[in-house]
């Protein structure tokens, strides 16, 4: 599995994301995702995925005009991918956000496709796993806080599992993620 950390690789001058996707590696992420290899990209890792195209959509300053840094909760709205194979639909993860440029934004039809196809794979929630605005910390379409592409084995998403791997840090549900992809690596 590659793993696109967060981390504002190549600075947010232009746009996040852009000048990263420009960088020679890039090449060999998309031969290794086009192969059926497992892609994870996290906070600004999904930016770089966007901007690639190996995922639909953009990811735009948040609506607030504010950096966010705070523990967030998010639905699982798909078991059926590689990278939450563990977890159970409908199930809430408790995973912090750290980001200025958060907010998930597609048109009307790629918004259409995704969830038509069940490739909406994190919303924001309530503890109770209700999906309500004041939930969203970014104000993204539909509390969209994370996607697949159409062959499932690329996942972008905003919140950072690997910060919440440990009961030390705050929280172990970022685990399941990792797990599911070990799972499905085996």
């Amino acid at each position: 599995c590659i793993i696109l950390p967060g981390g504002f690789s190549y600075g947010d001058y232009l746009r996040t994301g852009a000048i990263a996707r420009f960088s020679p590696v890039m090449a060999s992420v998309q031969a290794f995702a086009q192969a059926g290899g497992l892609v994870i990209g996290i906070c600004n890792g999904f930016q770089v995925l966007c901007e690639a195209g190996l995922l639909p959509g953009v990811l735009m300053r948040n609506s607030h005009l504010q950096f966010r840094c705070q523990w967030t909760n998010l639905r699982v709205e798909t078991t059926q991918t590689p990278f939450t194979s563990l977890c159970q639909k409908g199930q809430v993860l408790r995973v912090p956000i750290s980001h200025g440029e958060g907010s998930y934004y597609a048109d009307p039809a790629t918004l259409q496709a995704l969830n038509r196809n069940g490739q909406v794979v994190f919303r924001y929630a309530t503890p109770s796993g209700e999906v309500t605005s004041e939930a969203n910390p970014n104000g993204a379409l539909e509390n969209i806080a994370g996607i697949v592409n159409a062959g499932r084995n690329v996942l972008g998403m905003m919140p950072h599992p690997e910060r919440c791997c440990e009961t030390l840090l705050g929280g172990a549900d970022g685990k399941l993620i990792f797990q599911s992809i070990i799972a499905a690596v085996r």
